[in-house]
């Protein structure tokens, strides 16, 4: 079951299309790709490089990125990509972590990497002479894999502590791609144009992409000049964004409208879709271009999602409460939510919301307590809290780790945000829990202004008009900006040290 079977069926139904292209062109086509991903798998087999080993990659968007991850498959290795952002010594811990040999690194992190590394992992730079030397090999057979093996090593983001590697099989990407295709409709018969990370969701839905045969369009960073030549060389063309990301869009500075039709669906996911701003995108993208997913690295982009009609259909009832869902579980997918006692939580009970099937991870690399404590009874426990409703829709509120405990009652950040979000004057805003004498915890907002800050009074009449008395924040703090991933996730922990910074 190698994952890879999707390029060497698609190298026969697809020969001659494009595969892999840059904004301006295309570079291979799926005979090429196919071959080159087959001669790199002679060369990493020739260097050493064993059926089962790991192989890093710290690359960088660019269409070599698919060359390395199936040429690494058809050898029998595992991939362990990680955020091209990392600092060196993040690098090197995953690295280390993963046991990995060699490393496939992009010139702009490269050089560093290998004076941090030392004689620990070769660095193999991309383009460089090493790496064209790995091509020179013929052709090699794809190797046989079992659905269990090792296939994606997804390091965690660590904000709670050392990233973990999960686990993901052949299996759990193949049942992945097949869930993608049951639930994406006809837009994989489009392109994919990869403006986030390879690393992490793009890459991993550009493989349905591959299964179809389709043009990856590899955008090397997020910017006007390049994400225009790519929508009007290669349209139509969909696309995965975090919530930011999908903000930044509706602004001229990076997209102009004309551009807008050359987009046939943008899956966003990996953050809260704040209901004022999925109202927004509706409005200037239309409803038919919106495609919400809800995953983790546990279960890679497949656990619930919201397709257009369904967002349609919730945006013209005016239902807000369906709005801020996150849908209805995933083909291949059971989802529940359940208690601190394992017990399933009635319709509109908050609990943990549990996930189960071929797609889950096999667990955490090396980490048999932490996997063990994630995986229970064959469910993986999320760590997210939320709800289902009487029609099968569930809802997030918050991670169980960012919920805050007032005075014995439980409030969820995230329908605070919901709420501030309805000013006009706050563009952004978070909201954690501090330390109170009196209550325990207490909520703070963090907030970005649109324009002139407003007086706190106005924030505070917002709140004690949609909530209860003990939701309302007790401060509100102006920030110029959120502090965020590279992937545009807002970092609580962060905030948090902002506070304690405070005194």
């Amino acid at each position: 079951m190698n994952i890879a079977t999707l390029l060497e069926t698609a190298a026969l139904t697809a020969r001659d299309k494009a595969a892999l292209s840059s904004p301006h062109e295309t570079v291979l086509t799926y005979g090429a790709f196919r071959a080159r991903a087959a001669r790199l798998a002679a060369g990493l087999a020739a260097s050493g490089l064993a059926p089962g080993e790991r192989v890093a990659l710290a690359m960088s968007n660019g269409t070599e990125y698919y060359e390395v991850m199936f040429g690494a498959w058809m050898a029998g290795l595992c991939v362990a990509p990680m955020n091209p952002r990392l600092h060196v010594r993040e690098f090197a811990f995953a690295i280390a972590d993963s046991g990995a040999r060699l490393c496939f690194a992009t010139p702009d992190i490269a050089p560093g990497l290998a004076a941090e590394l030392g004689d620990a992992c070769r660095v193999v730079e991309i383009g460089g002479p090493d790496f064209e030397a790995l091509f020179a090999n013929a052709p090699a057979p794809m190797v046989e894999a079992a659905g269990d093996a090792p296939a994606w090593l997804f390091y965690t983001s660590g904000t709670t502590g050392k990233p973990k590697g999960a686990v993901l099989t052949h299996r759990n990407l193949m049942a992945m791609t097949v869930s993608f295709l049951a639930d994406s409709g006809t837009c994989v018969d489009d392109n994919i144009l990869h403006l986030a990370p390879l690393s992490h969701a793009s890459g991993m839905l550009g493989l349905a992409y591959v299964a179809r045969g389709r043009n990856n369009v590899v955008l090397p960073a997020l910017g006007k000049p390049a994400l225009e030549e790519a929508l009007k060389n290669f349209a139509p063309l969909s696309f995965f964004a975090v919530p930011t990301v999908v903000r930044r869009l509706m602004e001229p500075s990076l997209l102009a409208p004309e551009f807008v039709p050359a987009i046939r669906r943008i899956f966003f996911g990996g953050a809260p879709m704040y209901v004022e701003d999925l109202k927004r995108a509706a409005a200037h993208f239309g409803t038919e271009r919106l495609w919400q997913l809800y995953g983790q690295g546990e279960a890679p982009c497949t656990i619930s999602y919201m397709p257009p009609h369904l967002i349609a259909k919730a945006l013209e009832a005016g239902d807000d409460r369906r709005l801020g869902s996150v849908g209805i579980p995933r083909s291949g997918v059971a989802l529940r939510v359940v208690s601190e006692a394992g017990k399933p939580c009635t319709p509109g009970e908050v609990g943990e919301v549990a996930v189960s099937g071929d797609v889950v991870m096999a667990g955490y690399w090396a980490r048999e307590e932490a996997s063990a404590q994630a995986i229970r009874g064959g469910w993986l426990h999320t760590g997210d809290l939320g709800f289902m409703d009487e029609d099968g829709y569930l809802t997030l509120v918050d991670r169980s780790k960012d919920m805050i405990i007032s005075g014995g009652s439980n409030i969820y950040p995230r329908e605070i945000e919901e709420v501030l979000l309805l000013h006009p004057a706050i563009a952004e805003c978070s909201v954690i829990g501090v330390a109170d004498a009196e209550w325990g915890e207490v909520p703070v907002a963090f907030v970005v202004a649109s324009g002139e800050r407003p007086a706190r009074e106005a924030f505070d009449t917002l709140c004690l008009d949609h909530l209860a008395r003990y939701k309302r924040p007790r401060d509100y703090i102006f920030v110029d900006e959120l502090p965020k991933s590279s992937y545009g996730k807002i970092l609580k922990s962060a905030l948090r040290e902002q506070w304690a910074g405070r005194g």
